[in-house]
């Protein structure tokens, strides 16, 4: 059955494998960007008269936008893959003084989600994207209050991220499976290969895990799971995701920082 399956962050890397993917299967994919050069390039190489929406995630008003525009031409989203991410910016910190890490990573895929939830089918799917790097959340931080290198923001946000992915599954049980997914360490990616100057493995690990957890059987009971795929299989995060003063903690900051928005 053809899925109509949104990715963001897909003009290059992992994102842009995993709809090319998804494209050749017959699947329609709605393809995010910032820019229209790009997603008009990654339009074309997808095929599948894929769509396209550009948006800034570091902007909150652009992911509202964004999914304004999504629901203006859908109204059924079967899949939405929460790929974009930053790991090293120009700019890391923000004009209102939050880091962009924390923006991109996990607050624009909570806002986004949140935004989309009235147009999923009961059988609809979240995946974001988690990764090995976690660690716990510094929540002055998290605030915009505490600058942080680029790997203890990356790591941070990316455990909030799977922190609110698991949250969101036990207090929504009527909402979509939602799951967190670290698609592998070190991929051929172009946040790798900036961060790490590697080339990387295979983005296909990448991006077969991706389409797995947005189609595949193993997953559709999963909700709130964590996968890991250097490992290969389900597993707990990072301590502190287990921890429920730190996770409420979390929560309420994400929750507060989301309402500023409205």
């Amino acid at each position: 059955m053809t899925k109509t399956i949104l990715i963001t962050g897909s003009t290059d890397g992992i994102g842009l494998l995993t709809a090319k993917k998804l494209a050749a299967e017959g699947h329609k994919v709605l393809l995010h960007g910032r820019s229209l050069p790009k997603l008009e390039s990654a339009a074309a190489s997808v095929g599948g008269a894929a769509e396209t929406y550009a948006a800034d995630l570091s902007d909150l008003s652009a992911v509202q936008k964004l999914a304004e525009n999504i629901r203006a031409k859908h109204d059924k989203l079967d899949v939405l893959i929460n790929n974009a991410g930053v790991l090293k910016a120009p700019q890391p910190v923000l004009a209102n003084g939050q880091d962009i890490r924390f923006v991109v990573n996990t607050l624009a895929p909570y806002l986004l989600t949140e935004l989309l939830l009235p147009i999923f089918p009961a059988d609809g799917r979240v995946v974001n994207l988690s990764s090995a790097a976690q660690a716990p959340v510094d929540i002055k931080a998290l605030q915009g209050s505490v600058p942080l290198s680029d790997m203890d923001a990356y790591a941070q946000s990316k455990l909030a991220i799977t922190i609110w992915t698991q949250d969101w599954a036990k207090s929504k049980p009527d909402a979509p499976v939602m799951v967190a997914v670290n698609p592998g360490s070190l991929l051929a990616s172009k946040m790798v290969k900036e961060g790490f100057g590697i080339a990387g493995n295979d983005m296909s690990i990448g991006a077969d895990i991706l389409i797995d957890a947005a189609l595949g059987a193993r997953f559709a009971d999963a909700s709130g799971a964590y996968f890991d795929n250097d490992s290969g299989a389900f597993a707990n995060p990072h301590s502190a995701a287990l921890d429920n003063a730190h996770v409420a903690e979390v929560m309420n900051t994400i929750k507060g920082l989301i309402s500023q928005t409205r």
